[in-house]
């Protein structure tokens, strides 16, 4: 059910009987799926109509989701319309060989690192045969279904969002067919996305990715991106209009901030052997040995999906007993863990991939007001975001002392019950407001001849 919005807060009655758009929402993640990118446009579906968009979601109907959270259930927007297709999915065939690693392909969790022969057969597969993604199958048979759907519904706009990127496949073919108004979302990019290089993919198929992302961007009438990163490399290939709307926070009542009694610092979100920060471990290491009062203070809490490289790294530097695993909670508890901490972690790869990735979580961390650490590389967007919201500290994983000055400087402060945050401007990422954003840009597209 969505909740109650301020009067004061709301368009002005003649502007949303004015401005209305019926939309076509195509994404793969949708309640009950799990992790940070069943969110984006669950939220934008919720808060659309109080901008004069009417949305109908299309989704599979048989989807192979790495991760569930049956909690989300409840979030979807009340008399919404939603429409399902089977999909054929590879992911299921793969399991039998190996559900772990089958797990870890379907999510995008790739690495370089002690990769079986089996781990390897899956990547080359996946990255050659299922371009752009292993959700390719479900492109003909959606645009078959869905084809005679806008013929017979008055559908202004198709919206795309991706990952997977076959679903702009699904975008491209619709657009050509019924001349229909579309808006490609990306949430990640296509071609640079840090894993892209991982999937073993003949010259051939690289070509293959290349052509089709070309093609996206030209065709789209309306691009969206999560950060300035992405906007600046799409702006290379396409002269087509590129929006930034970021993720978001959403604003909840049912939060009662107990702060941890230790000096915990938390992290929430998959930690695999590809974001494996021993920076940081070993910072926490140097200290808890020079300093008895810290050792005994300090809690990590991993909130999430953690490797078997991530524990053994934890136990190198002598941090077992202060590291709690809490593993994979719903939403709704890991939210509850990030009002509750004194530190939130944030831990990025450090690779110029990863500079336009901003993790979902880093909106709902400003919205939980405590201090962030986060390490990444150099020019990330999110170094930019956590500046401008005078929300945390950014560091480099060259920058050791650094990092060690500002956690006993949180440590200090967390002995003196003076640790808080004091961040600013950070209305405009919640997620209401990004709605707004992108509410106009659907309007535009309506009002704007074909």
């Amino acid at each position: 059910m969505n909740k109650e919005v301020p009067k004061d807060e709301l368009l002005p009655a003649e502007d949303c009987s004015l401005k209305t758009s019926s939309v076509l929402v195509i994404t793969y993640y949708w309640p009950p799926a799990g992790g940070p990118g069943v969110q984006r446009w669950l939220k934008f579906t919720t808060y659309f109509r109080e901008f004069g968009i009417e949305p109908t979601v299309y989704i599979p109907e048989n989807p192979h989701y790495p991760l569930l959270d049956e909690s989300l259930l409840s979030e979807i927007p009340e008399g919404i319309t939603i429409i399902k297709q089977p999909i054929k999915e590879p992911y299921g065939f793969a399991k039998m060989f190996s559900k772990k690693k089958t797990k870890q392909v379907s999510s995008g969790i790739i690495t370089n690192k002690k990769q079986s022969i089996l781990e390897k057969i899956m990547l080359w597969i996946r990255g050659n045969f299922f371009i752009p993604d292993a959700r390719v199958g479900w492109v003909k048979p959606s645009v078959t279904y869905l084809e005679k759907y806008i013929s017979e519904n008055k559908i202004d706009t198709i919206i795309t969002t991706g990952p997977p990127h076959s679903l702009h496949l699904v975008g491209m073919q619709l657009k050509e067919k019924t001349n229909v108004k579309w808006l490609a979302d990306f949430r990640d990019p296509w071609t640079t996305i840090h894993y892209h290089n991982s999937l073993r993919l003949s010259k051939n198929s690289q070509k293959k990715h290349k052509d089709l992302e070309q093609k996206v961007l030209n065709k789209a009438d309306q691009i969206v991106v999560t950060s300035q990163n992405t906007k600046n490399e799409f702006s290379l290939l396409t002269k087509k209009p590129i929006s930034v709307i970021t993720n978001g926070y959403e604003a909840s009542d049912n939060i009662h901030t107990q702060l941890d009694t230790q000096f915990t610092l938390v992290h929430i979100g998959s930690l695999l052997s590809n974001r494996n920060p021993e920076i940081l471990w070993k910072v926490f290491s140097e200290i808890t040995n020079s300093n008895t009062g810290f050792k005994t203070d300090l809690q990590i809490k991993l909130v999430g999906i953690v490797g078997d490289e991530i524990i053994e790294s934890i136990q190198k530097y002598g941090l077992t007993e202060n590291c709690e695993i809490v593993g994979y909670v719903s939403h709704q508890e890991a939210i509850q863990f990030q009002h509750n901490a004194q530190v939130l972690l944030l831990v990025e790869m450090d690779t110029p991939e990863t500079k336009a990735i901003i993790p979902g979580k880093l909106f709902e961390y400003l919205a939980a007001r405590r201090p962030v650490i986060a390490l990444g590389p150099d020019g990330s967007d999110v170094e930019t975001i956590l500046t401008e919201t005078n929300s945390g500290n950014y560091f480099l994983y060259s920058e050791e002392e650094k990092l060690k000055t500002q956690i006993l400087t949180y440590y200090e402060k967390f002995k003196e019950s003076n640790l808080v945050s004091e961040s600013k401007n950070i209305t405009k990422y919640s997620r209401r407001e990004l709605t707004n954003r992108m509410s106009e840009l659907l309007l535009n597209l309506k009002q704007n001849p074909r």
